[in-house]
C-alpha cells in the first residue's frame, strides 16, 4: 500500500480493499513491505513467503522495489506487485517480462486516500494504467 512521496495531492494512496481481497484469496499474503504509513523500510527487511507490494510510484523507489521483488523471488518467495503499466522501460523488458506473469488491469484504479475511496469520476482515478506483476515461487 504505497506511500506516494512526491505526489502533488497526497502521500498515502492505498490499494482498494476489493482488489487486495481478490489477490489475497488467491495468494494468501503474509507480508506487505509497503504498508501505508510504514514504520520500517520495506527495502531493508526480509520479506515473507507470499508478499503483496504496492510500492511508491516515484522514479527513485519503484525500480528499487521491483529489484527487491526479483531478489526475494530468487530466494523462493512469491511476490505480487501492483505497479503502473510502464512497458517501455528496460526494467520491464529485462526483469519483469521474462520472469513473471502479468495481468493488465482494465480501466484505471480508484485508489483509497485516508481510508476513503476516491470517487468514481475518471478524473479522480489513478494517473496510470496498472498491471499486476507476479513473481511466482516454484512449487
Amino acid at each position: 500500500m504505497a506511500d506516494r512521496s512526491g505526489a502533488e495531492d497526497s502521500n498515502h494512496w492505498q490499494t482498494p480493499q476489493w482488489l487486495y481481497d481478490e489477490l489475497d484469496a488467491e495468494f494468501h499474503f503474509d507480508f506487505d513491505p509497503c504498508p501505508n504509513y510504514a514504520t520500517f523500510d520495506g527495502l531493508a527487511v526480509e520479506w515473507g513467503q507470499s508478499n503483496f507490494v504496492n510500492p511508491p510510484y516515484d522514479r527513485v523507489n519503484k525500480p528499487k522495489f521491483i529489484k527487491k521483488a526479483f531478489d526475494e523471488w530468487k530466494k523462493g518467495k512469491t511476490v505480487v506487485m501492483l505497479i503502473p503499466s510502464a512497458t517501455g522501460t528496460a526494467q520491464f523488458h529485462d526483469v519483469i517480462l521474462p520472469n513473471t506473469e502479468i495481468r493488465f488491469v482494465r480501466g484505471r484504479i480508484a485508489f483509497v486516500e485516508g481510508g476513503k475511496p476516491r470517487d468514481s469520476k475518471a478524473t479522480s482515478k489513478g494517473k496510470h494504467d496498472s498491471m499486476i506483476v507476479i513473481f511466482r515461487a516454484e512449487r
